[in-house]
């Protein structure tokens, strides 16, 4: 039985999820009937202008476990629902925003079949995955893919990892370019992945939380360690980015 509740404060917060690139179509009835597919659904809730009545591209869906919650992320988010991927985390309206620290990628020689959830089913093994990415950016009129997406970490290990182990990896038919991407803040030509960066990022009290396990990602040799490039130097020492022998991305290439 469909039933949607104002009172968001009251809901299981453990067993809510955020629903968000959600389009004007979309309806609480609707995600009510997809979201069935992760496991029963307590409550729906779409967060709507009082005076237009339209909502702002995201709500929330309480299923009866948190066991529950966990599963439907981990099967549905990245699917699309008219045209676009929901995306789904365990962050609630309370929560602050994750700090970007600046661990931003650009993925190149992608096949037009690469869609978001190809991209995040990849690269969410290295680390938790940030923002409003993976994002493929595509033709504003026709929709087909440009041939190169984003996609933001919430450390450097987790970046570091993913362009060791996947530069030159063949995703749909096509070898890969990975590199961090270009700032947009008007620094000229200059990357993410500085030194100044990852200092930065290393003096984030948060940086430790959610973190997946990602042992498996070592290189031969090497238990649980990460890739050489993040374990030389000695205790405490502050990584440089990894050598980068890929062409720029085309001008404009921000997401």
């Amino acid at each position: 039985m469909f039933t949607s509740s104002q009172h968001v404060p009251e809901r299981n917060q453990d067993a809510t999820i955020y629903v968000g690139n959600i389009t004007d179509q979309c309806s609480e009835e609707l995600l009510w009937e997809l979201f069935l597919q992760g496991g029963p659904v307590v409550n729906v809730h779409i967060p709507r202008d009082k005076v237009t009545n339209m909502h702002q591209g995201f709500g929330f869906v309480e299923f009866r476990t948190e066991g529950d919650a966990e599963y439907a992320i981990k099967i549905m988010n990245m699917i699309k629902l008219h045209g676009q991927p929901l995306r789904l985390n365990k962050k609630t309206s309370g929560e602050v925003r994750a700090l970007e620290v600046g661990a931003n990628l650009f993925i190149g020689n992608l096949s037009e079949e690469v869609d978001e959830k190809l991209l995040y089913d990849t690269f969410s093994a290295f680390g938790v995955i940030t923002g409003n990415t993976p994002k493929v950016m595509r033709d504003p009129e026709t929709g087909v893919s440009k041939g190169f997406a984003f996609v933001n970490y919430d450390c450097f290990e987790a970046a570091d990892m993913a362009i060791e182990a996947m530069s030159g990896q063949w995703l749909c038919g096509r070898a890969i370019s990975i590199q961090f991407a270009y700032k947009k803040d008007g620094s000229k030509g200059e990357r993410h992945g500085s030194v100044a960066e990852r200092l930065l990022a290393s003096s984030n009290p948060s940086r430790d939380a959610g973190r997946p396990h990602t042992m498996f990602s070592a290189v031969p040799g090497m238990v649980g360690t990460g890739p050489p490039s993040l374990v030389t130097g000695g205790p405490g020492a502050v990584p440089g980015p990894p050598p980068g022998a890929f062409p720029p991305p085309p001008p404009g290439a921000f997401p």
